[in-house]
């Protein structure tokens, strides 16, 4: 077993996150978020054409007075992702883009992928997506109230704002795109993330029982070192899927993948620097644990 002194650093793992956390809330509030095809609506296009660049491709498309379009290279060589924001009549628009495209560029051009999602859909898909992060969160808390502590629960809430936050912080720092595989994502962090406190947590309530005269800042340290080894086994061999996926998947997992791997890294990190510390700062102790049962057994 391990004996790293956790414990030293909380304070200023704290102090690292909250900063974290409030530019991730302000850039979030004031920068925005990238919303993909699947919550503003628009068309998608993935096209491969060997002899045409970015340039040539915007400057044609800019000709057609399509509102705001988005062209960037998407894989291999040749291969373009077209993004042209809502126009009512968005399935008349391809055949247009098309010969207009051929005639400018002098070069075939091959639709590889063709999305169109209307306003109302996306609205649809963005609240969905909203009501599945708030109702996974929901379902998380509620175990932590049932399983452990009030004050246990207060540290996975913590935890869990902090990981969904900073990842949506990071995705709007960086201006990537946000799409329904980027949600998809976001709830397995939370459940990654989760997962992982649960672990500690039911270890310090273990400790709590075995050594009373410790105060919870050792338990915390304890815990965490003795659950260290299974922390870092099941988060590499987790990164080295999801490595895989960003380098071998292709352009239409990179983001997945990416939500996935800054997942890995601040959930284990909050489970640890997050969680932990607020029991210490609650001052949690055997006798809280034997005041809770005395409530529950009458």
């Amino acid at each position: 077993m391990t004996n790293y002194n956790f414990s030293l650093r909380f304070k200023t793992a704290n102090i690292f996150s909250i900063i974290l956390f409030i530019l991730s809330v302000v850039l979030i509030f004031f920068k925005g978020l990238n919303y993909g095809i699947d919550f503003k609506g628009g068309t998608l296009i993935e096209l491969r054409s060997i002899n045409a660049d970015v340039s040539s491709i915007r400057s044609s498309l800019n000709d057609m007075n399509l509102g705001d379009v988005n062209v960037k290279k998407f894989g291999n060589d040749g291969d373009f992702l077209i993004k042209v924001e809502e126009q009512g009549e968005n399935n008349k628009l391809i055949p247009k883009i098309k010969k207009k495209l051929s005639d400018t560029l002098s070069s075939e051009i091959n639709f590889r992928r063709v999305e169109n999602v209307g306003p109302k859909v996306s609205a649809e898909l963005l609240q969905s997506g909203i009501i599945a992060i708030t109702l996974s969160l929901a379902a998380m808390l509620f175990y932590i109230w049932v399983r452990f502590e009030w004050q246990f629960s207060i540290g996975a809430i913590a935890a869990l704002f902090h990981d969904v936050v900073i990842t949506l912080g990071i995705f709007s720092l960086l201006s990537l795109e946000i799409n329904l595989s980027i949600i998809a994502a976001v709830l397995t962090i939370v459940g990654y993330s989760m997962n992982d406190t649960v672990v500690i947590y039911d270890r310090v309530r273990e400790n709590l029982g075995k050594f009373h005269k410790l105060e919870i800042g050792e338990i915390a340290n304890l815990s965490i070192n003795e659950t260290l080894a299974r922390t870092i086994i099941t988060s590499v061999t987790t990164l080295l899927a999801l490595f895989s996926i960003f380098i071998l998947g292709g352009e239409i997992l990179r983001g997945f993948s990416f939500a996935m791997i800054l997942g890995v890294f601040i959930g284990t990190y909050s489970s640890i620097f997050v969680a932990s510390p607020i029991l210490k700062f609650f001052k949690v102790s055997y006798k809280t644990i034997e005041k809770e049962e005395e409530k529950i057994v009458p």
